[in-house]
């Protein structure tokens, strides 16, 4: 099947907005972040999942800001990072990515033999859809002498337009990595402005982007929630403005939460980033307390199980990248993994 142009990928994400799983039946306006802590666990249609799985020889990666129910039936949760080297290194012939658009992207990039499938089609990201690869041109044109690191959240069209890729786990390492002073940084604004303060002696050009779902995250909520738990640790994502960032006792991804709340003697966190990520975290140490300042993102939320079992069972939704852009966009993504693997 040939894909979608991205433009109707768009289009049908815009429309769909206001679903978030199916079979829970609700508009995302004005949902509780509780609603989906627990998992909504179906052993048929895991059945189902895992035998499909076995037929096809197939790998699920799973985003931590996924769906509780989908970690069950996952071979590995992570990052966009993590996830992306797991994509490279599996051994499968098929890859189910659980994620967004530019995620299963990434994954067909550095895996042009194997066949990446999407569960849901107009699962995208508002943030990667704030760039194209023609403004980027634009952009270069103004700044000839500047490097381009480019946020893997973006589609592959502009990362092939870009010198170098980063994720919000090695932002900091990949700018410090170029020896051009001047470095163009698309699409997230926020995440350039953390990666300036982190490298100051660069200068930082930033696209003017950012995540929906981070970007309207609110210092007030924060306080509030502080106020309640005054000894928990508050562990944000660099996606935050810069506002939330001063506030935090840590910045980092959602591997990076994960490292640091094992580690740390602290029994209570507050987690600032995307909903689901404290589920995971809740799943992985029962016995430490995390409280959620977060939003849902509604792309996040639209894989189930039943798409999954129908993405294994009629092999879709296929993505794939036209060969010249998907040369450029892995020299890219490549040398991010060379400066940090």
């Amino acid at each position: 099947m040939a894909p979608a142009p991205r433009s109707q990928l768009v289009a049908l994400r815009e429309r769909a907005l206001g679903e978030i799983a199916p079979d829970r039946n609700l508009e995302f306006k004005g949902i509780v972040p509780n609603l989906f802590e627990q998992a909504r666990r179906d052993p048929r249609l895991e059945r189902d999942i895992i035998r499909l799985q076995k037929e096809r020889n197939a790998i699920i990666l799973c985003h931590n800001y996924q769906m509780p129910e989908i970690y069950e039936i996952a071979d590995f949760i992570g990052d966009s990072f993590g996830l992306s080297r797991m994509a490279q290194q599996a051994d499968a012939e098929v890859i189910v990515f659980c994620g967004v658009h530019f995620m299963a992207e990434s994954a067909a990039i550095l895996n042009p033999d194997k066949r990446v499938l999407l569960p849901v089609l107009y699962a995208g990201c508002g943030m990667a859809d704030m760039i194209s690869a023609e403004g980027l041109c634009e952009l270069k044109s103004e700044h000839p002498d500047a490097a381009v690191v480019c946020y893997v959240n973006s589609s592959a069209d502009v990362k092939a337009e870009s010198d170098i890729c980063c994720t919000s786990s090695n932002v900091v390492q990949v700018v410090r990595s170029l020896r051009e002073k001047k470095v163009i940084m698309v699409p997230d604004k926020n995440l350039a402005a953390y990666a300036q303060r982190m490298v100051p002696e660069k200068t930082l050009i930033a696209w003017e982007g950012w995540c929906p779902i981070h970007h309207g995250l609110a210092t007030g909520e924060l306080d509030s929630i502080k106020q309640q738990y005054p000894g928990a640790e508050i562990i944000a994502h660099p996606e935050c403005q810069a506002d939330m960032l001063g506030k935090a006792d840590m910045v980092t991804s959602t591997s990076g939460m994960l490292t640091h709340a094992r580690s740390s003697p602290a029994k209570e966190f507050i987690i600032v980033t995307e909903c689901g990520m404290s589920n995971m975290l809740r799943r992985e140490m029962p016995g430490k307390k995390f409280i959620p300042v977060c939003q849902i993102c509604p792309d996040m939320k639209k894989i189930d199980l039943f798409s999954v079992k129908r993405s294994l069972e009629q092999m879709q939704f296929e993505i794939t990248v036209p060969r010249r852009v998907a040369e450029r966009a892995r020299l890219a993504l490549e040398r991010m993994m060379a400066i940090a693997p």
